[in-house]
């Protein structure tokens, strides 16, 4: 071979072409681990947490993917020209993409429903929490079937009935009864999952009070960033408030014109006496809250001017809870479901369930909301010193009379 086509060989061109790639990737290389060696070391977590970091790893894949688009278009006009077949069956390649996404997909629905599935809601605590858990319970089954069904037929078609020149698409535009079916049976189905959902939500907001079992009252006021919980006194009422009555020694706004309010009472937490249905009065100060209770399944806005109520019986107490999940460090919670602000993590309270005796004890403990400058504001009798003290008073007051006398006598 002489050197002239030596040199024109098309293999020992591409062969000088790999050797000066390498070498230059080589001393790329080289010099890179230097000055890698030789610069401090930049702390990338920063970066990673960039929003432009993400936007730019996009925009290089999605040129990475234009680049492969456009050589492999370059590809089959090069094969075009040429006259020969086309190289790259797209249509395979479709079907088979297709029934590789229908088994990934169904594989994500059942790892969702393995591994999220116990996420979804913590075991119900209220008697109306069992008929919403069962609502549900039955729409995640019928739309779960629904899905599977569908996507099968969906994928399935697509990867059976892929484009062959061997065979010709029969027309079939249409068929009465094949509409009269996926017509009629969805509209059966969400006929019964609407009557299902408006029955038992009028069954948990319309409810026949029990006069020999009268609903406990608890007013919960919201605010940022905390909760504010008042319960009745003696008359087993929540008195009315006005927010025109709010200053810093009354910060509920408390109305004590209506003699309903003069004892009721303040906790740092919510006890409530299992069994026995409560009445919920939900209010707001400043801004839109929402008050939700997930063991109860209770979730409600708190609007500023408004009183929203709710109405649901405790199943279970605290002590059984701690049992069921084995966790003795389990607590009922509510918190503020609506992002309200900074402080909104903080919006949570422990709610207590107890027996009735324990309950009791528990109210007896708890002080009025009207105290003594709240009754010199309003022109209120101040409260007299408790009988205790004043008999303590008057036993230390006949001593020292006695201590007198003595002192006389001698």
């Amino acid at each position: 071979m002489s050197l002239r086509k030596f040199i024109t060989n098309k293999t020992t061109a591409a062969l000088a072409v790999l050797i000066t790639a390498f070498a230059n990737t080589s001393v790329f290389a080289q010099d890179a681990a230097a000055g890698a060696a030789a610069a401090p070391k930049v702390d990338m977590g920063e970066v990673y947490k960039s929003v432009i970091f993400y936007i730019l790893v996009f925009l290089a894949v999605c040129l990475f993917i234009a680049i492969i688009g456009k050589a492999i278009r370059v590809y089959e006009l090069s094969r075009e020209a040429q006259g020969k077949a086309v190289g790259i069956n797209w249509n395979r390649i479709h079907a088979s993409l297709f029934a590789l996404f229908l088994v990934i997909g169904l594989y994500g629905v059942y790892w969702e429903y393995t591994v999220h599935g116990a996420m979804l809601l913590p075991a119900a605590a209220s008697e109306h929490g069992k008929k919403i858990d069962e609502m549900f319970n039955l729409t995640l089954i019928i739309t779960t079937i629904v899905f599977v069904a569908t996507h099968i037929l969906l994928f399935g078609f697509s990867y059976i009935y892929k484009y062959s020149a061997k065979r010709k698409a029969y027309y079939y535009p249409h068929n009465n009864t094949i509409e009269k079916i996926w017509t009629i049976v969805p509209a059966l189905v969400l006929t019964v999952l609407v009557l299902m959902g408006f029955l038992t939500w009028r069954s948990i907001f319309f409810k026949v009070e029990d006069p020999k079992n009268k609903p406990l009252q608890i007013e919960v006021t919201s605010e940022q960033f905390k909760w504010s919980i008042r319960y009745p006194g003696a008359d087993g009422v929540v008195g009315n408030k006005n927010y025109k009555l709010t200053t810093a020694t009354n910060p509920l706004g408390i109305d004590f014109k209506d003699l309903n309010s003069r004892d009721d009472e303040m906790a740092d937490e919510m006890v409530i006496p299992v069994g026995k249905p409560v009445k919920l009065i939900l209010t707001s100060k400043d801004v839109i809250h929402s008050f939700y209770m997930p063991h109860f399944r209770v979730q409600l806005n708190t609007v500023p001017g408004m009183r929203v109520f709710f109405e649901f019986t405790p199943t279970k107490t605290t002590a059984e809870m701690q049992q069921e999940t084995n966790d003795p460090n389990f607590k009922y919670l509510f918190f503020c479901a609506k992002i309200c602000g900074s402080g909104h993590y903080n919006m949570q309270k422990v709610v207590r369930v107890v027996s009735e005796a324990e309950y009791k004890t528990w109210l007896a403990e708890q002080k009025t909301y009207l105290n003594d400058d709240l009754r010199k504001q309003f022109n209120l009798p101040v409260a007299p010193a408790p009988a205790k003290a004043a008999a303590d008073s008057t036993a230390t007051d006949s001593a020292a009379v006695k201590t007198n006398q003595m002192a006389l006598n001698k």
